[in-house]
């Protein structure tokens, strides 16, 4: 039997080892081609956006892209956020990627105000990390987040790292000084800290948050980067931020290819097909209802002036989900007997990660028992279960 002992591989052109064998048997290899499941974050090539592809809404809330969380402060004009097309011919085009998230800036003509911001985040559920395989409290294990990001301006962008539970621990880093209107690939290997607390359950674990700007307020100068430390509202960037983007009218920002994966290396991205996507988006967000003529759910008549219509969602959602409804004259309409009753809204009761049920007691009125179809009627009519970290 041969045996070859060696503690490193390398090619001879290479710069660092392909392989690194331990003395325990194990290995640490530099592997770049495409493994499954090792993506964290879901959506991350930006492709299902169910709440629709452009939003001017400026709350901290989800508005476009799944799993993508965006809000403002402080601006002049607001932005917009879209799901944009990557365009052809670029690296990120020919490496698979067809859709980036993209914040078209305002004109800001109060300049860069100190509680100023425009924020990106994405939120990984607390078990999935907790489950990963990477042992966050050893300083000697390590996680790898990856991402393609282009600006229009040329300059460096803030973005951070957040834990949630126990004492919430911050990361700050930066991206390299950006060229206008190219697409850059950033890499940030994380260490563990003794510090981090990340639950076993589906609360939020992590959150990464990017700011194409963040006013002085909270910042800190002189902030140690690139290591952890306890969380304070002054320490989502560190030292002076770059106002060049956020004082430029109309200027752009874009990511896409958010990969977070276990270990010290980034390998090439973990694509999905888009049906796979969907489904993990399905567990935090699901668009019911949207435009005329929907089926909502078979209903009854549970008194005769009081409707149920109970329905059970796509698939099972993180938590109970808040039921998000749009309401009106005539929005919604129980079809029974041949005949309708039209109502402006619903009262929800006994809901929770596979079910709810809808009810109206004022604008309906038939027997007891009475059953029929409960549908959409207008054109504006939304029905939307939210369970987002």
């Amino acid at each position: 039997m041969s045996r070859i002992l060696v503690d490193q591989i390398r090619s001879n052109s290479a710069s660092a080892d392909a392989i690194t064998l331990a003395s325990n048997g194990t290995c640490t290899a530099n592997i770049t081609n495409n493994l499954s499941n090792k993506n964290l974050i879901i959506n991350g090539a930006m492709q299902v956006a169910q709440r629709g592809t452009s939003s001017t809404d400026q709350s901290y809330n989800y508005h476009c892209i799944d799993r993508i969380r965006t809000g403002t402060s402080g601006t002049d004009e607001g932005v917009t956020i879209a799901q944009a097309d990557v365009a052809s011919g670029t690296t990120p085009y020919t490496s698979g990627f067809r859709k980036c998230l993209k914040v078209t800036n305002g004109n800001q003509t109060s300049g860069a105000g100190a509680a100023d911001y425009i924020q990106i985040d994405y939120s990984v559920e607390a078990q999935d990390l907790a489950n990963s395989g990477w042992n966050y409290t050893s300083s000697s294990s390590n996680i790898t987040f990856s991402f393609w990001i282009k600006s229009s301006v040329a300059q460096a962008f803030p973005y951070s790292f957040q834990t949630q539970d126990g004492t919430a621990q911050v990361f700050n880093s930066n991206t390299p000084a950006l060229t206008a209107d190219t697409w850059t690939k950033v890499t940030k290997t994380i260490s563990g800290n003794s510090n981090l607390q990340i639950d076993n359950n589906n609360g939020s674990g992590f959150q990464i948050m990017f700011f194409p700007y963040l006013g002085t307020n909270f910042t800190t100068v002189g902030l140690a980067e690139d290591t952890w430390s306890a969380f304070t509202t002054a320490k989502y960037g560190a030292g002076a931020t770059t106002t060049t983007w956020y004082t430029t009218n109309d200027a752009t920002f874009e990511i896409t290819g958010l990969q977070l994966e276990v270990g010290s290396v980034a390998t090439d991205f973990g694509f999905r097909s888009y049906g796979q996507e969907l489904d993990l988006c399905l567990r935090y967000f699901q668009r019911w209802v949207s435009g005329a003529n929907n089926q909502i759910g078979m209903g009854a008549m549970y008194t005769s002036g009081q409707l149920k219509c109970i329905f059970t969602f796509i698939k099972e959602m993180r938590a109970g989900p808040s039921v998000i409804q749009a309401t009106g004259t005539n929005y919604y309409v129980f079809y029974r007997d041949g005949a309708a009753d039209y109502f402006d809204s619903f009262g929800v009761e006994n809901t929770d990660e596979r079910k709810t049920c809808l009810n109206n007691s004022t604008q309906v009125s038939d027997s007891a028992g009475r059953s029929g179809i409960v549908r959409s009627y207008d054109a504006s009519a939304r029905i939307d279960l939210s369970s987002e970290l």
